[in-house]
């Protein structure tokens, strides 16, 4: 018999009905989740038909590049409160006819005359108003040249050509979504703020749209053709520039159109490990994820954690142990290298992770207050959203972009259509004083003129014998990092389907505040044991929305998975 699929880690397959009566099932009888499968392609992300675009796009010939560009401008029309061209993120981009893979980075970039103290007040201390709020809160956006970069790197198709699908989504209107409609609701204090906001999203009078209403974005789409018929010059100068100063600058902000005009984004080599025989491609500063989850899996490499199993006492007290490590290294190595010296070769070493083992005890929990960063040679949104893209070439994206909070500052650029960031808020407003997500940071991730805000933002690829085996991220914030480390540690070290991988529940711990914040579906007996080492544990709300591609070489197929804590999201494949 035709075997089709065979798991990741070699599980044994155990055949169900199914498709054909003389092959081999798709999927495994064991699973209690499944993915779903394709040969020639497949998009995830947080949003349906934004995943369609992007399908379509690849059907019509277009490459795994084009797809994300379009999946990109499509989600700034369908996933307001996260995805945008308002906002900045990072991609990685396998090249599947060179094997190469390289980061793009068109995060946000601090005005020119921005300044280490511009968010403090008379007394000294950080005013997270300024930062989140205002006009101070809102960075250079980076997204329209990020795109751009990636197409003319590694795309077959032209600008005009991607977006077109998202100019007729903003003219002719899109389908207000339960989750859409949730969310308009919920943010109605921060969007009402802006009357420049209220006009789009809320009906005159300041009523809701209800699902399947339908929301017209004109001056979105008037922006968005502007885009396709100059290029990125139709952001970052004339008309749309010099708008979007306006409104900045209006709103207490200092963003000039000369600011516009000088954003580059930049082409990075990834950062890159290994672990259990697969090699981790991810994303190098401003990010600090693909270091730190680097770092997590090398501490994490010697212990036995498939034998352990998943979510138990033993494992969840061994990773926890790393993250707190790795988020106070954080705390002060990491910020832009464009501005600073990371010891990323330090910290993504094997040494250093024997190092931190030797301090690791398991059988009681270290305090916090006792981990301080490494001693290192010198050298640093929640509401962001997540697409992962593989084609019939095996050419992969992995792209997390954002525009921080939801619906970012809320503050519509008026006659632009474009929802600012409040990006700002990720430097460190007053070194050692948490920002948004409670995380802390140091001199290294100081306001400074030109200079990118640090990022938890982890787009990763997992490669295996060169090529693609797996494209992972998230949105989160803080959590990022941790929920795309499990997703990986899922596939690899318990042999998940990349569903179950996408669905199991989830835990993290950032160093500070001293506790490990888990997800509904932890055992109260595991939390029991956890206690009983000192842990302080604490359910909280779910974590992430990955967005999940796994390539079965064997079988030929890609399976994929779209997490199921976010609504509108979708796996679709052809």
């Amino acid at each position: 018999m035709k075997q089709i699929f065979t798991s990741a880690v070699g599980l044994a397959m155990l055949a169900v009905p199914a498709l054909h009566a003389q092959e081999a099932a798709i999927f495994s009888g064991n699973d209690r989740v499944h993915p779903v499968y394709a040969e020639n392609g497949m998009v995830s992300a947080q949003e349906a038909v934004a995943a369609q675009i992007g399908l379509d796009i690849l059907k019509a010939g277009g490459n795994a590049v084009d797809a994300g560009v379009a999946v990109a401008f499509a989600l700034a029309v369908t996933l307001p409160r996260a995805g945008n061209i308002g906002g900045g993120g990072f991609m990685i981009v396998h090249d599947a006819e060179s094997g190469e893979t390289k980061a793009i980075d068109y995060r946000e970039m601090a005005p020119s005359s921005a300044e280490r103290d511009m968010y403090l007040d008379a007394e000294g201390n950080a005013d997270s108003e300024l930062s989140r709020f205002t006009g101070l809160a809102v960075g250079v956006p980076g997204t329209v040249a990020g795109m751009q970069m990636a197409l003319e790197n590694y795309g077959s198709m032209t600008l005009a050509e991607v977006i077109e699908p998202a100019i007729a989504l903003a003219r002719d209107g899109i389908a207000v979504t339960p989750g859409l409609a949730d969310s308009l609701k919920g943010l109605e204090g921060r969007l009402k703020k802006w009357p420049s906001s209220e006009t789009i999203f809320y009906k005159e009078g300041g009523g809701f749209y209800e699902p399947g209403e339908s929301l017209v974005q004109t001056d979105l789409a008037d922006t968005l053709q502007k885009i396709a018929d100059e290029g990125p010059d139709g952001f970052y100068k004339g008309e749309t520039a010099a708008k979007i100063a306006e409104a900045v600058q209006a709103a207490g902000g200092r963003i000039t159109v000369e600011d516009m005009a000088n954003y580059k984004p930049v082409l990075r080599d990834p950062v890159r490990g290994t672990y259990r025989g697969y090699e981790i491609v991810s994303m190098p500063p401003p990010s600090s994820g693909g270091a730190h989850i680097i770092q997590i899996l090398n501490v994490l490499e010697d212990y036995p954690i498939s034998f352990l199993g998943h979510n138990t006492a033993d494992t969840i007290h061994l990773m926890v142990e790393a993250m707190k490590r790795a988020y106070a290294d954080r705390s002060e190595y990491l910020g832009d290298s464009d501005f600073v010296d990371v010891p990323l070769s330090e910290i993504t070493s094997k040494a250093y992770a024997e190092d931190i083992r030797g301090n690791i005890s398991l059988n009681a929990t270290t305090p916090s207050s006792s981990i301080k960063p490494g001693e290192l040679a010198p050298y640093e949104s929640d509401q962001t959203t997540h697409f992962s893209i593989v084609d019939k070439d095996g050419n992969a994206v992995s792209n997390t972009y954002t525009i921080n909070f939801s619906y970012g500052s809320g503050m519509v650029a008026d006659g632009t259509g474009i929802l600012m960031n409040n990006e700002m808020d990720d430097f460190a407003a007053k070194p050692g004083v948490p920002n948004a997500y409670g995380l802390i940071g140091g001199d290294a991730n100081a306001v400074e003129g030109g200079k990118r805000p640090l990022s938890s933002m982890s787009p990763t690829t997992v490669m295996k014998d060169g090529e693609v085996f797996m494209v992972t991220g998230s949105p989160g914030g803080s959590r990022i990092i941790t929920t795309t480390l499990q997703v990986i540690m899922n596939v690899i070290d318990h042999g998940m389907n990349i569903a179950e991988a996408s669905f199991a529940p989830r835990i993290h711990h950032q160093w500070l505040p001293d506790e490990i914040r888990i997800e509904e579906g932890i055992n109260l007996d595991t939390v029991g044991l956890l206690e009983q080492r000192g842990h302080k544990v604490s359910a909280k709300s779910v974590m992430g929305s990955t967005q999940s591609i796994l390539v079965d070489k064997e079988s030929g197929y890609l399976f994929g998975a779209s997490d199921p804590r976010r609504v509108d999201a979708a796996t679709v494949g052809h």
